[in-house]
């Protein structure tokens, strides 16, 4: 399974993604989290990445401590504001790069406490990586899920001690992170809703990953909206079937969940530094995932 992540975060890449590139690569590696993009995703779209001001916004590396280990991550919120609902962004198979942390702006933008932990933190740093095999091998592959449910409870408490209203909680996600939103959503009772963009559904058990979306549909403590790409040739339009079927048997939240397909989107559709993009399919998508908080008690 996380073989498969990896390509279909890679085959959205195209150009630049070559062994022979990582050598300059890692001469623009973010200088913090969230400045700059990680090696293997380099060169990026200029023309089309969005650049969100973070004027009027409290931004920047902040930490804290689970089991020990002090988690990385990166936050946005309003200036001056308490008691603002809460919002996990989890990120993409590259860690928490300049794209993750402009997105938790943009959230901020829209009122929001947005948090972005560094996942692999304990494992490695993404952004050192310019061949996705080593990526995959080396760190990803190694980061277990329960780990990983730990690290966002704890983002959660931090908000709630820092301005954030943990009875107000989302989370969502980009195709590692997709998937990590519906796990999350099945693992934390904190959660009213989530947005899952192209996360996969299915997969091999593992030391690791124990359990995939479909395994846990039936336990979700807030409904997910699925935003996912006919095109992606990665997730397979039959997963979205069985994952449906899955929520139908479930909790009300379960029930309550929502798939939206974009006809003609690849994998990655949101991601505006990349090839991958398509902004019809990305606007649309960020719209209905503030109205999918909205209308379920997050904001």
């Amino acid at each position: 399974m996380l073989r498969e992540d990896l390509q279909s975060d890679f085959d959205s890449l195209l150009p630049g993604s070559t062994t022979e590139q990582g050598a300059s690569r890692r001469t623009a590696l973010k200088a913090a989290l969230g400045v700059g993009y990680a090696a293997s995703v380099l060169p990026t779209m200029a023309q089309t990445a969005v650049k969100t001001s973070s004027e009027g916004l409290t931004v920047g590396e902040v930490g804290f401590e689970v089991n020990g280990f002090k988690v990385p991550a990166y936050r946005a919120a309003p200036a001056g504001k308490t008691g603002l609902p809460v919002v996990l962004v989890v990120q993409e198979i590259f860690g928490v790069h300049e794209y993750i942390a402009d997105t938790a702006r943009r959230f901020a933008k829209a009122g929001y406490l947005a948090i972005a932990p560094e996942l692999y933190a304990r494992q490695g740093d993404p952004g050192q990586y310019g061949e996705i095999a080593r990526l995959q091998a080396e760190l990803v592959s190694k980061v277990p899920d329960a780990q990983v449910m730990a690290d966002l409870d704890g983002a959660v408490q931090w908000a709630g001690a820092n301005g954030g209203d943990v009875t107000k909680v989302g989370i969502t996600g980009f195709c590692w992170g997709g998937r990590i939103t519906w796990l999350y959503s099945a693992h934390s009772p904190n959660v009213k809703a989530g947005v899952a963009w192209y996360g996969r559904l299915v997969g091999n058990a593992s030391a690791t990953t124990p359990h995939h979306p479909v395994d846990v549909a039936g336990q979700l403590h807030g409904p997910v909206l699925g935003l996912y790409g006919a095109a992606d040739t990665g997730i397979p339009l039959d997963t979205v079937e069985k994952m449906k079927v899955a929520l139908a048997q479930g909790s009300a939240a379960a029930k309550a969940s929502e798939f939206v397909v974009y006809p003609d989107a690849p994998h990655a559709f949101h991601a505006d530094y990349r090839p991958s993009f398509r902004q019809g399919p990305a606007e649309d998508g960020w719209q209905r995932a503030l109205a999918w908080f909205k209308a379920k008690g997050v904001a």
